[in-house]
């Protein structure tokens, strides 16, 4: 991996499968070290085997009531933080225009 390649964005789209209420993002991560040995692979999604590493939970200023179909649609941005290089810099931005409510953030 190249120090560039820490910073990234990465569009996204959320299909409601039901009718229901969005109260916030969960944002998790698998990853691959294939140049090893023997290839490492783990993931930190939520029903994937327990590590150290969690999820990290982004909530939403605005309750979006979503019906089944309806799309979110946004953006995750992500840098390495300049005073602290283990630390990260990340900026959800997200539109939803849904029957019963809107939200642009």
């Amino acid at each position: 991996m190249k120090k560039e390649d820490a910073a990234f964005s990465a569009p996204f789209t959320l299909t409601a499968s039901r009718d229901d209420y969005c109260h916030a993002f969960v944002v998790y991560f698998d990853i691959v070290f294939s140049c090893c040995h023997k290839p490492i692979h783990f993931s930190t999604g939520p029903r994937a085997k327990y590590t150290h590493w969690k999820q990290t939970i982004f909530y939403l200023d605005q309750v979006l009531a979503l019906k089944k179909g309806e799309v979110i649609r946004g953006t995750l941005s992500s840098k390495p933080n300049e005073k602290n290089p283990r630390d990260l810099d990340i900026v959800l931005t997200y539109e939803f225009d849904g029957v019963k409510s809107q939200a642009k953030a």
